[in-house]
């Protein structure tokens, strides 16, 4: 005899479902709110000592509000508005004392709970948006790739058309914006202190990589206790190389989902975009940083689509895109791209 449950058994039982769906909803599409402030600034380090700003949970979402990095004396000297100047910019530049020792004004930083050292942080970009109509570019006569032909100091505003969504750069000159956060890291190692958020690193922080744009995934080896995210250096578009030491440098909102990865175990960042795989290479010396980004794709083709290293190097030469990621942040940065539409229908290592 089957057993039939009664009809108000059956209703308890669905009832208990969509309370459990609908709970598992919230929780997917559970969304916090992170503006930038004094309380919420990290200004130019990363540090396993920062205080947290705002805890989530694995599998949240933060839209998150970053400054441009600049001060408002700097953007009106070069011909901003003084109207046009964020308030929020004023608050941080007057209150905020406990800085350096780099120059980013980042947001964060983020807890994470469940994160732990050897543990990936996984960011989904889901969203990027302009904050602000312009952007600036600047070069120094101590910065940029070839100081030595530019000693000097220069700085432009720059507007965006977001309507359009390009930088009219010049009479005759637009520029198409690809939005992105130059820095976005976590915590370091706590024994290395306080970090310069200038040069990136294995915590990830100043990449200045500009594919890491809405719909790509960025995955950061966690260091320390709730991987301590932080994120700033908005750029509204960049070059390969950002020669000059600034790319199109203005303020964003973005919107970041967060999943603690207990299965991957990476030693530098990585990333992936809708179509392509990318691995990241970072040292002084350029050659060097390049080498890494192509050994970092052979690991990941050997880990992940079981090639022989043998194989997965040789299709890193034939089918993977080297490419500069900057040069100008004293720690270099190269990345090669792999696209995925390589691997077809047949699985990877079989033959």
């Amino acid at each position: 005899m089957k057993f039939r449950p009664s009809f108000a058994h059956r209703s308890r039982i669905v009832l208990a479902l969509c309370l459990g769906l609908a709970g598992a909803a919230h929780a997917q599409k559970a969304t916090h709110q992170l503006p930038i402030t004094p309380a919420t600034a990290a200004w130019g380090y990363y540090d396993a000592a920062a205080p947290p700003v705002l805890r989530i949970k694995s599998g949240e979402t933060v839209e998150v509000h970053t400054l441009i990095t600049s001060t408002p004396s700097r953007l009106e000297g070069a011909g901003l508005p003084p109207a046009q100047v964020e308030p929020n910019l004023r608050d941080i530049v007057e209150h905020v004392t406990n800085k350096g020792p780099g120059g980013h004004i980042l947001t964060g930083p983020i807890f994470v709970e469940g994160a732990e050292p050897g543990d990936v942080l996984e960011v989904r970009i889901q969203a990027i948006k302009l904050a602000i109509p312009y952007a600036y570019n600047a070069f120094g006569a101590k910065s940029g790739f070839i100081p030595e032909d530019f000693g000097y100091a220069k700085m432009r505003i720059i507007p965006l058309d977001e309507k359009k969504m390009v930088a009219h750069f010049l009479p005759g000159i637009d520029v198409p914006l690809r939005p992105f956060f130059g820095s976005m890291g976590v915590a370091p190692p706590a024994a290395s202190g306080r970090v310069n958020s200038a040069p990136p690193g294995i915590h990830g922080g100043n990449l200045d990589n500009k594919e890491l744009v809405a719909g790509t995934t960025l995955y950061l080896p966690v260091h320390a206790a709730g991987a301590l995210f932080f994120v700033g250096d908005g750029h509204a578009g960049q070059g390969n190389g950002e020669v000059d030491i600034t790319a199109l440098e203005t303020s964003l909102t973005g919107t970041l989902q967060f999943i603690v990865r207990k299965d991957l175990h990476l030693t530098l960042p990585r990333a992936e975009t809708p179509t392509a795989y990318i691995s990241m290479g970072l040292n002084e010396d350029l050659t060097l940083a390049a080498k890494d980004a192509v050994r970092e794709m052979i690991a990941f083709l050997v880990a992940e689509k079981h090639l022989t290293r043998d194989d997965a190097y040789m299709l890193c030469s034939v089918a993977g895109d080297l490419n500069t990621t900057q040069v100008v942040d004293g720690t270099r940065g190269a990345h090669m791209m792999l696209p995925k539409s390589i691997f077809g229908k047949v699985k990877a290592g079989k033959r």
